[in-house]
């Protein structure tokens, strides 16, 4: 969520920055050069430890419309999450115009979220659920005992002209992802969400990860894959606090966006600065992973640009008969570890 006027800060680096340096710059002048730009971001995905119970809850407790559900497995699909034995059911879930992707491992199980996780440590990610009526989705959301992030509701105070009157609420799913409420009052946001609607949820607006280093990111995501930086914000004072749980929280946010789909936002706290970074062994598996979908015009020539270590999949994979609903694809890192699923359809 972005709010006020911004100041460019730097954080410790993580060690996923080890693989960027200069590689990633040259890359994305040759890249800006050649005009590989992502076209969409298409969907956003999380690793699910029982897909029914999952299914229920973002069907129920939030109203998802299920529009496929497939079970994958085979050597291909090795390679593209670049872990061996896989057998994977993926079930696409549908609010709005915008797609969540649910992938529960059947083998290998991975491991679960750390129950001490916080949302400035720097494997946080969630997706922003835009409703017209906070106060009754925050109600819907009590009858089913929801596990709480923010300690209630929070509105942006008036003297923040940039965002005065969004109102949002952070809580987890039953894996414990995060999620985002978010209510934009007339003038803020993308017009779409000010439609005339008696649903109470409209669609996901945006997705947000923790970043170390915001011009490292920005080298990755604008000048390599070719994202517009749509507003940056610096965001501070008691109402952050309370919507993240973070005592103290002051973050330069920085808002990207492709051609179409949801946005990527860029969370960067400047305090505290005890975030942790993803662990250097985390796998598609572990229901820490999310993988963000992006549509690009040649998945290979991206891949060039790229270090080994830089890499999930084991290389650019062709995907049997499309079934997952791509035929080329590649899974990619960013500065800090979070997991870009590159697609050619």
């Amino acid at each position: 969520m972005l709010l006020a006027c911004f100041t460019v800060f730097a954080i410790a680096i993580s060690p996923y920055q080890q693989a960027y340096p200069q590689v990633v710059f040259q890359a994305a002048q040759r890249a800006a050069q050649s005009q590989q730009p992502v076209l969409a971001v298409e969907s956003i995905g999380i690793t699910v430890s029982d897909m029914d119970k999952a299914v229920s809850f973002y069907s129920q407790v939030l109203p998802f419309q299920k529009i496929s559900d497939v079970e994958v497995l085979g050597s291909d699909y090795e390679q593209l999450q670049g872990l061996f034995g896989i057998r994977m059911r993926v079930v696409k879930m549908q609010l709005g115009d915008e797609v969540l992707e649910l992938t529960e491992y059947l083998t290998p199980k991975g491991k679960p979220i750390p129950i001490d996780s916080r949302s400035h440590d720097r494997w946080f990610q969630h997706i922003a659920i835009v409703v017209n009526d906070i106060d009754k989705a925050y109600q819907h959301l009590r009858k089913y005992k929801v596990q709480h992030t923010s300690t209630a509701p929070q509105r942006i105070p008036d003297w923040n002209n940039a965002a005065a009157g969004i109102r949002a609420f952070y809580f987890k799913d039953l894996d414990g992802h995060n999620l985002e409420l978010i209510y934009f009052p007339p003038g803020k946001g993308n017009p779409k969400w000010q439609k005339s609607t008696n649903q109470l949820f409209l669609g996901i607006d945006h997705t947000a990860i923790v970043v170390s280093n915001t011009a490292n990111s920005l080298s990755f995501y604008r000048d390599l894959l070719g994202l517009k930086v749509a507003v940056e914000s610096m965001n501070y004072g008691t109402e952050q606090a309370h919507l993240n749980n973070v005592e103290g929280a002051r973050l330069h946010i920085s808002g990207l966006r492709a051609p179409t789909g949801v946005g990527i936002e860029f969370l960067e706290y400047l305090e505290p600065r005890d975030g942790r970074s993803l662990p250097i062994d985390t796998r598609p598996n572990d229901l820490l992973s999310w993988q963000t979908t992006l549509v690009v015009n040649d998945v290979k020539a991206i891949a060039q640009q790229l270090k080994r270590s830089q890499l999930v999949s084991s290389n650019v994979v062709t995907i049997p008969e499309q079934t997952l609903g791509f035929k080329r694809g590649l899974l990619v890192r960013d500065p800090d570890g979070h997991v870009m699923r590159l697609v050619e359809k």
